[in-house]
């Protein structure tokens, strides 16, 4: 009976090992869609905010004001996908 519980046991581990393998793969995959997305996203963004800023002083404040929201939601996004 101990023959068996040993197989047993080094079939779980190595079931274990591949299903690790698989979440990593699955992750980097889901990560690379949603970067690619969110990029995506901030482009088309950029393109539709940039002329309707006319002044320069303005699209400064814009930039500041975005790059400090983008300062304290990126490691929170990074937290939930985790990177």
């Amino acid at each position: 009976m101990k023959a068996s519980a040993d197989e047993l046991l080094a079939e779980m581990t190595r079931l274990t090992a591949m299903a690790n393998i698989l979440g990593e793969l699955l992750f980097a995959f889901i990560r690379s869609i949603v970067a690619g997305s969110a990029y995506a996203l901030w482009i088309k963004f950029a393109t539709w905010l940039d002329p309707k800023i006319q002044r320069r002083w303005v699209k400064v404040a814009v930039g500041g004001l975005l790059g400090l929201a983008a300062f304290f939601m990126i490691p929170i996004v990074m937290g939930l996908l985790g990177l």
